[in-house]
């Protein structure tokens, strides 16, 4: 497993209408094949009478991909929506375009574009989130020092995610497991090696939402 990734933020659709046929992009976060089929099947209930509900989805899990054409010419639809997956290097995604015929053919290039411009404005339309294996870490110091940590765990890159008042003061803090190193250096620089940072856990997230 990368100690990186992009996925997409947030469900989210947009659509538009090519020569009178209606193009519906959907995308969601997904973890698991379960959770990709079941957003799947929650689109083709919801559009059941559209002409095509073609899909695509890349998951972290086994590395998987798929898609489906759905009824389309081989190669004109699911292949098109994957491919602005995979060049927005996204994973742990699924998206599914429908399509509503208009009458008029788009010929096997028009479907490609049509397909491709759906799953990106899908894409645009849910946002990027670029998720980090962090790690999350306590700190505790005296209450002399608690004030250069609230700026000091900032400035590293991490998050103070709860504190804790009592004789002493406990500070929770999230990091990029890449910054840790540079965190735990600087807390015990900047206290002439009283205090130190201690790991907790390790989790993945996007700590810049």
């Amino acid at each position: 497993m990368t100690d990186e990734y992009r996925t997409v933020k947030s469900e989210a659709s947009d659509e538009f209408v090519e020569k009178k046929s209606r193009f519906i992009g959907y995308i969601k976060p997904v973890k698991t094949q379960q959770e990709a089929l079941e957003f799947i099947e929650t689109i083709r209930k919801k559009h059941w009478d559209a002409t095509h509900n073609v899909y695509a989805y890349v998951l972290r899990e086994n590395m998987t991909k798929r898609f489906s054409d759905d009824g389309e010419p081989q190669g004109t639809a699911g292949i098109p929506v994957i491919e602005v997956l995979n060049k927005e290097d996204l994973t742990d995604c699924a998206v599914v375009v429908t399509r509503y015929f208009g009458g008029t053919m788009l010929g096997a290039g028009g479907l490609v574009r049509a397909y491709s411009h759906a799953a990106k404005i899908a894409v645009d339309a849910g946002g990027i989130s670029v998720v980090s294996l962090c790690e999350s870490g306590e700190i505790v110091c005296d209450y002399s020092f608690y004030g250069k940590l609230t700026s000091l765990v900032p400035e590293q890159g991490g998050v103070i995610t709860d504190t804790q008042f009592a004789d002493n003061v406990k500070v929770i803090f999230s990091i990029r497991k890449a910054d840790f190193p540079a965190l735990k250096a600087a807390v015990i620089d900047s206290s002439n090696g009283r205090f130190d940072c201690e790991k907790t856990g390790e989790f993945y997230a996007d700590l810049k939402k």
